[in-house]
This record gives structure tokens, sequence and C-alpha cells, in this order.
């Protein structure tokens, strides 16, 4: 099994993401089992997600995430990627707009993520 995913957009390039299988190992199996997926990009506050075809449950999930963390969101069917504070934010905790599976974490600077608009096509696939 691949151990990383690509993140790519035409404002962030191609992002690396380690796969964060001891967490949330279902999640993981069910997001590489759909790759590649397209999506179209929303912003929240420094939280970018984007609809995808994929079902999943809920699976140790957490309103409070890391920077960097890559999640499913099941109510929306939706991959978020957190890069800072959202609009829930509190005292320096990065707080989900509700419970989210966290299956990757970006690795290297997240201050390209700050480029991508609304309606940018977000690409995630194998690495």
């Amino acid at each position: 099994m691949s151990s990383s995913i690509l993140v790519k957009s035409k404002s962030i390039g191609m992002k690396k993401a380690v796969l964060l299988t001891e967490l949330n190992p279902r999640t993981v199996n069910g997001i590489l089992k759909a790759l590649p997926l397209k999506g179209v990009a929303n912003t929240w506050g420094e939280e970018i997600y984007f609809e995808v075809p994929v079902t999943l449950p809920e699976e140790n999930s957490s309103r409070e995430v890391e920077k960097g963390y890559v999640a499913y969101w099941p109510p929306g069917k939706a991959i978020c990627i957190f890069f800072g504070p959202t609009p829930m934010s509190k005292k320096g905790k990065i707080i989900a707009y509700s419970p989210v599976n966290v299956f990757a974490k970006i690795e290297g600077d997240l201050k390209d993520f700050k480029k991508v608009k609304d309606g940018e096509e977000i690409i995630v696939e194998k690495e």
C-alpha cells in the first residue's frame, strides 16, 4: 500500500501528504480505493475543502486538528486540508466545522495553500 498521496492544483503545484494509516485505517483505505479524486475548492478561513464521490462513516473523528492535516468530512462527503485557523478556531487551536477523519498530513511549507481560490480544481492522486 502507498504511504503517501499527492495533492495538486494550479496555485499549490504538487504537495506530498504522508498517510496516517494508524490513525484511521478504514478512511485511508476508502480514500486510496477511490483515487484519483478531483474536486472544486471551497475556502473557509485557512481550510480548503472539496466534495468527492466517496461515502465513509466517522472513524476516530475529531473537531480539533493540526496544521497540515488532510481529513475526510463525513457529513459533507468532502476532503478538507487545514493549513491554519478556521472561523471556528480558538486560542491557537484549529477547529473543524464538525468532526473529521484525519487520514494524511501535508509535508513541507503550507503557505501556497493561501493562494487557492474558490472554484479552483484540486486533484488528489497516488504518488
